[in-house]
């Protein structure tokens, strides 16, 4: 015998975010009236991580910096969907395992790749 969801069901989730939202925007509120407002100028000046700013944020550096985070995130991915593969390797059998290899082989491939564009040299 199924039993189906009424919309009575749902009543205490409905409330319970209800009260979270009320919770946020009250208290959003009550700081920014509550709370003082006094703007000075080292209030309204850039701090970051207690370094003082000194000239133009905005100075160009060498793209070299993004191109190894761009491809350390690629990789990095590439690398977590190998976990799941590892847990379930049993499962999987030789399927899994023919199909890790393609996975790999695509993987030594990108990378042979970066390494003949000379994308990590940083000379």
């Amino acid at each position: 015998m199924e039993t189906q969801s009424v919309p009575v069901d749902f009543l205490p989730i409905i409330f319970q975010v209800v009260v979270a939202l009320g919770f946020v925007v009250t208290t959003l509120i009550a700081t920014h009236l509550l709370g003082p407002s006094r703007k000075t100028k080292d209030k309204l000046e850039t701090f970051e991580a207690g370094i003082k700013t000194i000239g133009n944020a905005r100075q160009p550096f060498s793209i070299k910096y993004f191109l190894v985070a761009i491809l350390f995130v690629l990789f990095d991915v590439e690398v977590i969907f190998m976990y799941p593969w590892a847990v379930n390797f049993r499962e999987l059998g030789m399927t899994g395992m023919i199909e890790m290899f393609v996975f790999m082989g695509t993987l030594l491939l990108g990378f042979i790749y970066v390494l003949k564009k000379k994308a990590l040299d940083w000379n």
